[in-house]
């Protein structure tokens, strides 16, 4: 994996934990605009419809970069959309980047021959 793909993967993962505690917040705004006369919806809105276009933008570079089959990307899109789908979308980019890593070193070093 070169430094713009493994940068890509990093800036998807990076945004997908806060775009998932942003949803999650906004859903306890919704609720409480609702059941109280508290009313931080714009507000959360605005914030999380900010960071849900990074993390559109921020996954269509990572797929273009990375080579995603459709199946994965499509697996990371549905993530985003999910109330808690972003944690579980930087635990698997994490992983896969620590992998990625890991396999690059071990070519460096001579180790592997892939």
């Amino acid at each position: 994996m070169d430094i713009k793909t493994a940068t890509a993967i990093r800036r998807l993962r990076l945004v997908s934990a806060p775009e998932a505690v942003s949803f999650l917040i906004l859903l306890v705004c919704s609720v409480l605009k609702r059941t109280t006369d508290f009313n931080a919806v714009p507000v959360m809105g605005a914030i999380h419809g900010v960071l849900f276009i990074l993390y559109v933008i921020f996954w269509a570079d990572a797929w273009n970069r990375a080579k995603w089959s459709l199946g994965t990307a499509a697996f990371y899109f549905v993530l985003s959309v999910l109330p808690t789908g972003g944690f579980f979308a930087e635990r698997k980019l994490r992983r896969e980047s620590e992998d990625a890593v890991i396999a690059a070193r071990a070519r460096q070093e001579g180790a592997v021959k892939a």
